[in-house]
């Protein structure tokens, strides 16, 4: 008898063990360029699946630039995840590109089967496809773009994929939103100032947890030199896409900043010991300036808790991820 409840114990203790670490389903949205911040987190994201620690359910364009499903293809096709979806928005919605032409750069060099925004879905359709599958309260979403396609979501009513409207399916699907996003305690930050109105609607009706990694977290964090500098990696368009704009830019010298980076680090491994976290209500205004409110418990901000050296080292390491 007690060698059945003990063994019984253990095999408890194993399916907790199995549970906290089973793969955390994403969505993960990103503009792309016009920075190069987001091929480092779209490395992490794939570095993180490659570990078991995600599962990639699809990747989101929040801009609509023609070639930008293909760019977000050649990733998934280089780690070996080439039919992961893609979703580019079909109506209103940015069209920056990057001006370091890295994106065609990649077009051109890697392979890609998708080579035009027309052969993807819309993104609102993909995510309400894709949310309408998943368990209840088990997606996390991570946004290191606009917010065009949350608030398009938020605002879609039923359709074949699901009878509940956009509003409904993320409170029904969604665990979490991981935003880069924001300045605090206040200020103006690119991704919620170039689509304001996407971004005070996002903040003000998403019911779920929101977490932001802000300007000032990734503006200290500089990556990418230790990936141009390791000659074993070779053929690699995350390494091609650093070498060729780190030298660009004057202020890149000891590295690009590193915004996007966090919120996958943080949306995937958790924000502690590096962080702490700020609660409260984002404010919004007319302009995309933003304000921080203490009021509130469903928001949240990361306060940094170490050097971010510490980060930035794990960053660096993640980065030079290869393909399995």
């Amino acid at each position: 008898m007690k060698r059945m409840i003990w063994v019984s114990i253990c095999l408890l203790q194993l399916l907790v063990a199995s549970a906290q670490h089973k793969p955390i389903p994403v969505i993960f949205d990103t503009d792309m360029g016009p920075d190069y911040d987001d091929v480092g987190a779209i490395t992490l994201l794939h570095a993180y699946a490659d570990s078991g620690k995600a599962t990639i359910l699809a990747t989101m364009a929040s801009t609509k630039y023609e070639g930008v499903a293909a760019v977000l293809n050649v990733f998934n096709t280089y780690f070996k995840k080439p039919n992961i979806p893609i979703g580019v928005p079909k109506g209103n919605a940015l069209t920056l590109k990057d001006w370091q032409h890295w994106t065609d750069t990649l077009v051109k060099k890697y392979p890609h089967a998708i080579k035009s925004n027309s052969e993807v879905p819309d993104a609102v359709s993909l995510y309400r496809k894709i949310l309408s599958q998943q368990p209840d309260a088990s997606v996390t979403l991570i946004t290191v773009g606009f917010l065009t396609n949350i608030s398009s979501l938020l605002q879609s009513k039923p359709d074949s994929y699901s009878a509940l409207t956009g509003a409904e399916l993320v409170a029904k699907k969604v665990k979490n939103l991981v935003c880069m996003a924001g300045r605090f305690p206040a200020g103006k930050e690119f991704n919620i100032e170039k689509d304001a109105a996407a971004s005070k609607y996002v903040y003000e009706h998403f019911n779920k947890p929101i977490l932001f990694s802000g300007f000032e977290i990734g503006e200290k964090i500089k990556t990418g030199l230790p990936l141009i500098q390791n000659s074993s990696i070779q053929n690699s368009p995350v390494k091609d896409v650093f070498a060729l704009c780190v030298p660009m830019a004057k202020e890149d010298s000891a590295g690009r900043k590193s915004w996007d980076e966090t919120a996958v680090l943080v949306a995937i491994a958790g924000y502690k010991p590096y962080y702490t976290l700020k609660q409260g209500t984002i404010q919004i205004a007319e302009d995309g300036s933003n304000a921080w409110s203490d009021e509130g418990k469903q928001q949240s901000h990361l306060v940094e808790n170490a050097p971010a050296s510490k980060v930035e080292s794990l960053i660096n390491t993640l980065i030079m991820h290869q393909p399995k």
